[in-house]
């Protein structure tokens, strides 16, 4: 049976969205084509009519799952704009992101993954950190690209950690020590303070 165009978009959308999800869950190589398209509703032989590759259904994904995230530290600064640091540090340093595999941040869940896979990946991850950098600066206030950069590997540093350990008060100490080092730096300026730089 032939599906229309519109079908067949709405198809590749809920095998990207499926993707950006399992792939954050079980890793790249973590899952195969045939249960990734059962995941979406759809058969395995509809794949190839939708992506050249599975390294491009990578690519696609990840950038989708880049945006998700981008996405939710745009709402959680837009609903808090006396504080919109403490807002995006509060939303990412959360037990709740970190149990949110499958939703969250897919530079956490597949950096290593990633740090393995060809130029493509590669660059749409490259993309996404300095989209993370370009946000954190403009948080910041004014251009403090040496202190975003401490606050976003922070960040990322101390998720992975939480979701590493099986101590719950361990990971939320990690997770609340990191936030709390944001703070500091976002209010002093960084370890060498505002007025020391160029």
């Amino acid at each position: 049976m032939r599906v229309s165009r519109q079908q067949a978009a709405e198809n590749r959308k809920r095998v990207i969205e499926t993707a950006s999800r399992l792939f954050r869950e079980n890793g790249f190589d973590g899952i195969g084509l045939k249960d990734l398209m059962a995941g979406a509703g759809l058969t395995q032989g509809g794949f190839y009519k939708q992506f050249a590759s599975k390294d491009e259904l990578v690519a696609v994904a990840t950038r989708r799952a880049l945006e998700s995230v981008s996405e939710r530290w745009l709402k959680a600064a837009a609903a808090r704009p006396d504080d919109s640091l403490q807002a995006v540090s509060a939303f990412y340093l959360s037990l709740g992101h970190s149990a949110q595999r499958g939703e969250g941040c897919p530079i956490v869940a597949l950096g290593s993954d990633a740090a393995r896979q060809g130029p493509a990946v590669k660059d749409v991850f490259e993309s996404g950190i300095r989209g993370y950098l370009d946000r954190m600066t403009a948080l910041l206030g004014e251009a403090r690209d040496d202190d975003a950069m401490v606050m976003l590997s922070t960040m990322v540093g101390a998720l992975l950690l939480s979701r590493i350990v099986n101590d719950e008060a361990l990971a939320r100490r990690l997770l609340e020590t990191a936030a709390a080092s944001i703070a500091g730096t976002a209010a002093t300026g960084g370890s060498e303070g505002a007025e020391d730089r160029p």
